[in-house]
């Protein structure tokens, strides 16, 4: 015919990535025998308020970004008992919200770029939470949400018991534009029982885990040949 079609590429308009921009490209592991150095860990041994040294919170009532209903409050609804961390979500007026919880950070106590990360967790089963472990940059180097990453250890909603998920979001891939890359596992219980949320992030991959099974990896290789840090 004499139309070129509209799914024609013309490879003299590929944006070439330069080669010190690729991302996660040239890694070779023996996974079956990675070793990990405990660098940091909270085993909640003690009573009263969180460690300190360890632990810090966002605090407000401003919906951060997912139209939430609760005020997040500086420690009010955390705590350490026997050997467990609680974190309580009240229904309660507060600041203007009828609802207040805790939302924990580590941020400038507890900072890491690759490595094991290991969550022990009991979920809770109601209407309206959503629990969730998950990982932001602590510099922002490539800019703000979601163009410098998000790691989502785990996620339940409570509409939908016993259902986990793990996500990744990057400039690329990301949850507004309906690109986000996820799994969920059905894991009966996660409200009776503590199971463990893992992820392993490596150079060029990461893993998610719970109780040790592997059901998620995330490798920008799969998506695009040449990735760089959009990916």
């Amino acid at each position: 015919g004499r139309k070129v079609s509209d799914a024609y590429v013309d490879p003299d308009k590929i944006e070439e990535v330069a080669e010190e921009d690729m991302k996660t490209v040239g890694y070779e592991y023996d996974y079956d025998n990675l070793t990990y150095e405990l660098v940091w860990a909270d085993e909640f041994d003690y009573e009263g308020l969180p460690d300190d040294s360890k632990w810090d919170y966002d605090t407000g009532g401003h919906g951060w970004g997912n139209n939430e209903l609760q005020y997040y409050t500086a420690g009010d609804n955390a705590y350490v008992k026997d050997g467990h961390l609680y974190i309580e979500a009240r229904k309660e007026e507060k600041e203007g919200m009828d609802y207040s919880s805790s939302r924990m950070v580590s941020t400038g106590k507890g900072d890491w770029l690759y490595g094991k990360i290991e969550v022990s967790a009991k979920l809770p089963s109601d209407l309206g939470t959503w629990p969730a472990i998950w990982m932001l940059p602590t510099d922002w180097e490539y800019g703000g949400w979601p163009a410098s990453g998000e790691i989502d250890i785990m996620e339940h909603v409570g509409y939908d018991q016993n259902r986990i998920h793990a996500s990744v979001h990057t400039e690329s891939y990301h949850h507004k534009i309906n690109t986000q890359k996820t799994s969920t596992r059905i894991v009966e219980g996660v409200s009776d029982e503590f199971h463990v949320y893992s992820i392993e992030w490596l150079p060029d991959k990461i893993m998610a885990y719970i109780d040790g099974e592997l059901y998620f990896t995330f490798d920008p290789k799969d998506y695009k040949k040449t990735p760089n840090y959009k990916e």
